[in-house]
């Protein structure tokens, strides 16, 4: 757990820029618990987070991360559809590692690769659904996985 501080200050030309850094702390973190206390001789409100880190929430083409669980196929059996996308992911990964010089699961582990595969999202809004899937994957990935989709 970690701790961040912020103030809002009174003062009509500072609240609304303020708050700008609020809401932006809120859409970038897990708020576990909040304190607040008014400094009545610095006329403002401190506000402490208790916060964790979570994968990137910001707006991608007016799609937002979802806070609600996300889909994991764990033990599911996979079809013979199922496999045929699967391999189709896996081989893009394979090629899409070596293109950007990196290691296979940087592009996506076996384990979302396989949810993908399970779930089918037809959109970018139903990665959003599929754990580990975040603001950089579906910018970065989203249009050629959904392409994949499409053509197995």
């Amino acid at each position: 757990m970690k701790i961040k501080v912020l103030k809002v200050r009174i003062a009509e030309e500072f609240l609304r820029i303020d708050q700008k850094k609020i809401d932006q702390f809120l859409n970038e973190h897990q708020i576990l618990n909040v304190e607040t206390a008014f400094v009545h001789d610095g006329n403002f409100w401190s506000v402490i987070f208790y916060y964790a880190e979570i994968e990137a929430s910001i707006t991608i083409n007016s799609v937002k991360d979802s806070k609600a669980i996300k889909y994991s196929a764990e033990d599911e059996i996979l079809t013979a559809d199922d496999i045929k996308i699967l391999d189709a992911l896996k081989l893009w990964r394979s090629e899409k590692a070596k293109e950007h010089n990196l290691p296979s699961y940087f592009i996506a582990t076996n384990k979302e690769l396989t949810s993908v595969a399970k779930y089918k999202p037809a959109k970018k809004e139903e990665l959003l659904d599929i754990k580990g899937f975040g603001k950089h994957k579906i910018e970065n990935y989203g249009e050629e996985i959904l392409e994949i989709l499409e053509s197995v």
